[in-house]
């Protein structure tokens, strides 16, 4: 039955519902923090990517291990 409810659901909503996807949303929101934080220390944007960038080389195992 609930496969049955899952198929009835619309893309967005399976979509939502993934577990992937809000782990995706979760490293997302953590790398537009870090973006935040070290645009403040910087005086200016420093990017997405120069903050992906470095958020994964300085921080990602250990968030994920404390997932």
């Amino acid at each position: 039955m609930a496969e049955e409810q899952k198929e009835q659901l619309p893309p967005e909503e399976l979509l939502k519902n993934s577990s992937l996807y809000r782990e995706f949303q979760a490293e997302r929101e953590e790398i537009l923090k870090h973006k935040w934080i070290e645009s403040e220390k910087a005086g200016h944007d420093i990017g997405f990517e120069r903050a992906l960038t470095d958020w994964i080389i300085k921080h990602r195992a250990n968030w994920r291990k404390s997932r």
